[in-house]
């Protein structure tokens, strides 16, 4: 069997995994692993992960989780065009560098908003108001430390050509766009930086990779989302607690 990637689409990192294998034409069989109903836990997957995280590449034997792993294993191995990841050392230098800021700045930042407006009152919580007053401050830090030091003048945030630290960004900046709060709204750079990248991928890739996301609040307002299993509730409900 081919290549195979299980994701979620409203995961963040999965559709930047997702957006990189269909922009670079990588054949892959997807395995959608539904977050909301509970299918990171199940015992099917938990085989394919014992994390019980998304995404997950599967290559033959070859097992990888983490979203950059993936996305710079794919990188290497289907030869991507030079500038997702470059040969030259300094600029890979230079993403590496990102990804690791990334991890602690913006991965845990970002994506609090999805649980702040849809997942904590789908199960009938919410998150503490000084949590999400915390949040926003650690928001507007990070978008002014990504103008200064990563993006600053440059097209992009190593150079002048899209790499794999942009597609990491991207979909972490489009998660509370999509719920309503835009992020880009007082920072132009960042927000030109989002027009090129929207460009770039294309319209129809675009769409395709961020519906989910989009039509979350109309599926919440029209009570249409799945209601997780009890056992998973108590999963969601100790990741809410860990909300700094």
């Amino acid at each position: 069997m081919g290549l195979e990637l299980y994701l979620d689409l409203l995961s963040q990192p999965c559709r930047a995994v997702y957006i990189f294998a269909k922009k670079n034409s990588i054949p892959f069989q997807l395995h959608t692993v539904l977050f909301l109903e509970g299918q990171t836990c199940s015992k099917e997957f938990s085989q394919i992960n014992s994390l019980q995280k998304v995404p997950v590449l599967k290559d033959g034997d070859f097992i990888l989780t983490e979203s950059s792993a993936i996305l710079i294993y794919l990188s290497c191995k289907y030869q991507v065009a030079d500038h997702w990841y470059p040969s030259d050392l300094q600029t890979r230098s230079r993403i590496h560098e990102y990804l690791g800021w990334h991890a602690d700045n913006i991965r845990g930042t970002f994506g609090v908003t999805l649980w702040i407006q849809v997942l904590a009152p789908h199960i009938g919580t919410q998150v503490p108001e000084e949590k999400v007053k915390r949040n926003r401050t650690y928001m507007d830090r990070a978008l002014q430390q990504l103008e200064s030091k990563f993006l600053g003048d440059k097209a992009f945030l190593v150079g002048q050509q899209v790499t794999l630290a942009d597609l990491m960004l991207l979909e972490e900046l489009m998660q509370p766009v999509a719920l309503g709060h835009d992020v880009f709204v007082g920072w132009p750079k960042l927000a030109a930086w989002r027009g090129r990248m929207e460009a770039f991928l294309g319209a129809e890739l675009w769409q395709e990779a961020h519906n989910p996301i989009f039509n979350i609040l109309e599926q919440m307002a029209k009570k249409t989302l799945p209601v997780p299993p009890p056992e998973f509730q108590t999963h969601m409900l100790l990741r809410i607690s860990k909300i700094p």
